[in-house]
């Protein structure tokens, strides 16, 4: 296995983006969620965005704070294409195992937003589960990483084993997913014991790890409250990565989906990519 190798206060570039192609039926509004949010760590240098054909569109920021671009498709074979070369920190994910859980009662009131069921994230439904695999876990960062480390141990990673209608708590009785269902099943027991958490994705780059067999894809991993900060966990790969891209956070994947549409639009195929890009002159 590949050891990753970080550099702290050094920088590696990277070149993002995804393409979707569609059909459409008729003319059908979208939202498009596939840039980088502002507040990410991350410097863009330069970002290109492109449809076939052309066609007029304009961003706004959703309640989560998310940059969301709005279209209308037309009739007939559609291509998105979201290009960027950006630069990130070469440093690991941020770790502080003494990280304490906060009471709910001290918790900034907007975080309580973060503890409740969501339509994927339906903790009610598992909180008794919750409390009988992880109460007796040490409180804090301790027992987020011990769901972490469950979910990834307990769920077999397989693509088309879940769809749009699946929550967590059918990822847990199937015991299967993908990186988004790993997600919500964590942020789910999270939850369930009182620990704000939200649901996250973007781009990750294979630095320092083995490229995994299949093809490049959006990852989804989580965030949890614990002190003052928001701290990130990834139950699908379950270890400290470099290179992330936030492009969105919210509640579950219902308030970050790559595209949604509203109406009769095919969807085709899909890329993505995340990898090092080659260093250029300033």
């Amino acid at each position: 296995m590949c050891a990753a190798i970080e550099n702290p206060g050094r920088t590696v570039r990277l070149r993002v983006g995804c393409q979707f192609d569609y059909d459409a039926e008729a003319a059908t509004p979208a939202t498009v969620q596939v840039r980088p949010r502002f507040d990410a760590r991350h410097r863009l240098l330069r970002e290109t965005w492109s449809t076939e054909p052309a066609l007029p569109s304009d961003e706004f920021s959703d309640l989560y704070g998310n940059t969301v671009r709005r279209l209308v498709m037309q009739p007939g074979a559609i291509l998105l294409r979201y290009n960027a070369v950006l630069e990130v920190p070469d440093e690991l994910d941020a770790y502080e195992p003494a990280a304490p859980e906060i009471p709910v009662q001290d918790l900034p009131g907007e975080l309580l937003h973060f503890t409740l069921p969501s339509r994927y994230c339906p903790s009610y439904e598992l909180m008794e589960t919750a409390w009988e695999l992880f109460g007796q876990t040490a409180a804090g960062w301790a027992r987020v990483q011990a769901i972490s480390d469950w979910v990834h141990k307990n769920l077999a990673f397989q693509y088309g084993s879940s769809s749009p209608l699946t929550t967590a708590a059918d990822v847990f009785a199937a015991r299967k997913g993908v990186c988004r269902d790993f997600a919500h099943l964590a942020v789910t027991f999270c939850r369930a014991m009182n620990i704000p958490s939200r649901y996250v994705f973007g781009y990750l780059p294979d630095i320092g790890v083995p490229p995994p067999p299949h093809p490049m894809d959006f990852c989804a991993w989580t965030e949890a409250w614990l002190g003052d900060r928001w701290w990130t966990f990834d139950p699908r790969n379950n270890r400290r990565r470099i290179g992330r891209v936030v492009i969105g956070r919210g509640r579950d994947a219902l308030d970050v989906a790559m595209v949604t549409t509203y109406g009769a639009a095919n969807f085709k195929s899909m890329t993505v990519w995340a990898d090092l890009a080659e260093k250029e002159a300033a």
